[in-house]
């Protein structure tokens, strides 16, 4: 496996383009997005567990429930939630689309991200679907991957190169998310594609397993979007037998998909709202997966700690009461905690207590820009990570005025 140029045109068939149609009234940024494959390809997804769902979420569970899609547009500026005609804005932008590339509306993918509650007009999106379609492109990840952006201060994007019975298949994506990240079941907004060949049911089967041990495993500030939603297309286009089946094809594809999750999972928690500093914390010693989880995601989302790396402070008591509050059943009594970065790893707890520890080293280890945070439960061999960021100042800044 090999890290290649192109994110969601890396593989084969498959193109993008993102445009300024005037749903943001800054002219200098995207605020429309398109990905698109020749042929038709397997689709799965997963969505935000949120009561409150934007409507494009209801119509693309509607179009996917079949297992197939061939194109996903995706607006930034407004998330088309909690809006009395919501659900026609995302079926209209649907058969407008698919009359423009000739294929069917129920194979489009429809997403919305930005201010809820503020009604979304149909006409921008439909007068620039023409010059959207126009300027698709296997250069266009770029371009795709601005146009989904909010608050997101860098483009996320990746792709892969893997290997399945012999051919050489691709993957790759892209994610827009920075702030109301705190997932159960999906995250933010994510697209991947794929020229592997993997029916609906497995490819469905390889995104649910692995958004347990990745996006479900990020946070930024404790908040669940109400349009978060991560879709996989694949076109079979590799030319690999057709992975039907959780044989060796299948954990080939699924590593592939996990590491361009792990990927993204870290680009997103990087670029957090205000954040200066990426975090993982990294549990080990736990007696079940279920424990390590519990333990790492809770250590992720504690306020304090979060408050605590911004100040390069190795106040590792937090890291003890966000275990302790986890829920997770464990021993306090043989937990170890140290901090990691490039300038070296300190160990600050051993059994549950404090060891002596040079300041002045912690210090320097916590000023780097990415953090992990080390947990050894010392009772059991399972393990699992979680990322988040920072909390600074101008996370407040940020969502203080959000919507004015």
């Amino acid at each position: 496996m090999k890290t290649i140029d192109g994110g969601v045109c890396a593989a084969k068939g498959f193109s993008a383009s993102g445009i300024h149609c005037g749903i943001r009234k800054n002219k200098t940024k995207r605020d429309l997005s398109l990905i698109y494959s020749e042929t038709q390809c397997s689709a799965a997804a997963v969505y935000t567990t949120n009561l409150v769902k934007g409507a494009p979420i209801e119509v693309t569970r509607e179009n996917i429930s079949d297992g197939f899609a061939r194109a996903i547009i995706c607006n930034s500026g407004n998330a088309n939630t909690c809006n009395a005609d919501g659900r026609t804005v995302a079926e209209k932008t649907c058969c407008i689309l698919a009359e423009e590339l000739g294929i069917s509306p129920k194979d489009v993918v429809v997403a919305s991200t930005g201010v809820i509650g503020q009604p979304l007009d149909i006409e921008p999106i439909s007068d620039g679907i023409p010059s959207l379609v126009a300027e698709l492109s296997k250069d266009g990840c770029d371009s795709a991957a601005e146009g989904i952006m909010t608050t997101d201060t860098k483009k996320k994007e990746i792709a892969l190169e893997f290997e399945i019975g012999g051919r050489i298949c691709r993957i790759g994506g892209i994610a827009k998310g920075s702030g109301m990240i705190h997932p159960n079941m999906a995250t933010m907004l994510v697209f991947i594609t794929t020229d592997t060949a993997i029916s609906p049911d497995m490819l469905r089967k390889a995104l649910s397993g692995d958004i347990k041990k990745t996006f479900n495993m990020l946070s930024i500030d404790g908040d669940t979007s109400t349009n978060d939603m991560v879709v996989v297309l694949a076109n079979g286009m590799a030319g690999n037998r057709e992975i039907t089946e959780e044989n060796d094809d299948y954990k080939a594809f699924a590593q592939a998909l996990n590491a361009v999750n792990v990927s993204l999972c870290r680009m997103i928690a990087a670029d957090g709202e205000g954040a200066t500093k990426l975090l993982e914390c990294s549990v080990s010693g736990a007696e079940t997966e279920s424990v390590a989880k519990q333990v790492a995601k809770s250590v992720i989302c504690s306020s304090l700690l979060k408050a605590a790396m911004f100040g390069a402070d190795a106040n590792w008591g937090r890291v003890l009461c966000a275990i302790g509050y986890s829920g997770a059943q464990l021993d306090v009594n043989t937990i170890g905690v140290s901090f990691k970065s490039h300038a070296g790893v300190i160990e600050v707890c051993r059994n549950g207590t404090g060891v002596d520890f040079s300041e002045e080293l912690a210090k320097k280890i916590l000023l780097e820009n990415e953090i992990e945070i080390l947990v050894d439960l010392g009772c059991g061999q399972y393990s699992a990570s979680a990322w988040g960021c920072d909390l600074t100042y101008d996370y407040v800044k940020i969502n203080g005025d959000y919507r004015t």
